[in-house]
């Protein structure tokens, strides 16, 4: 299973700062970690990466930053994740060096099949989600699994994903999720090792 965090500091409480979240993920060995602090000015959004990076050195997490390929680029980041409407993850590659992790957030099947040559997917919405107010899930779990058998990289579901979900999830054939909200819960570490339980353990419907 891989997992991501996409961070967004306005859901943490008043008592934790983002990078609070960011050592905790860490520590509980969360995959990837994908900046993504739109609000924030180049300048502010470059030192919020460097900040990541430092904390995330020398562990298996890798930190890549939501669409802004030039800030991911000046921080030496681990990549860049394309936002749906960015550029095509071919010109993603001509500038950015080797090794570089590109992902490309998806929301149909067209659009996964046009991702070639992305390190994975994010697909979604599959259930309807706080981060997109009062938006409805706009692929679904059947939408998802069409995603999965139609791209080339593996796929990670985001939007309304919680625990009790994981199984459903896990029967499209996705790699694995990416979420805001299930990981602004403490403690973690506790929240990641019971989703790689559930995930690795569900058996496929048959």
């Amino acid at each position: 299973m891989k997992i991501c965090l996409v961070t967004d500091r306005a859901r943490l409480g008043p008592s934790r700062t983002l990078e609070d979240q960011l050592r905790a993920a860490v520590d509980a060995g969360i995959d990837l970690i994908q900046i993504r602090e739109r609000d924030l000015e180049a300048g502010a959004l470059a030192a919020l990466v460097d900040r990541a990076l430092a904390i995330a050195r020398g562990s298996a997490t890798r930190v890549v930053v939501n669409d802004r390929l030039d800030v991911a680029l000046a921080c030496g980041a681990d990549g860049v994740h394309l936002r749906g409407d960015s550029i095509p993850v071919a010109a993603a590659r001509q500038l950015a060096p080797s090794p570089f992790i590109v992902g490309k957030s998806v929301h149909s099947v067209d659009e996964a099949r046009a991702a070639v040559g992305a390190d994975y997917l994010i697909a979604g919405s599959i259930f309807p989600t706080a981060s997109k107010s009062g938006a409805p899930a706009s692929l679904g779990l059947d939408g998802l699994r069409a995603v999965v058998c139609n791209a080339a990289a593996p796929v990670l579901a985001i939007g309304g994903i919680t625990l009790d979900r994981l199984d459903a999830i896990r029967e499209t054939g996705a790699a694995g999720i990416a979420a805001i909200g299930l990981f602004t819960g403490d403690p973690l570490v506790t929240i990641v090792a019971t989703a790689r339980r559930r995930f690795d353990t569900a058996k496929l419907a048959p």
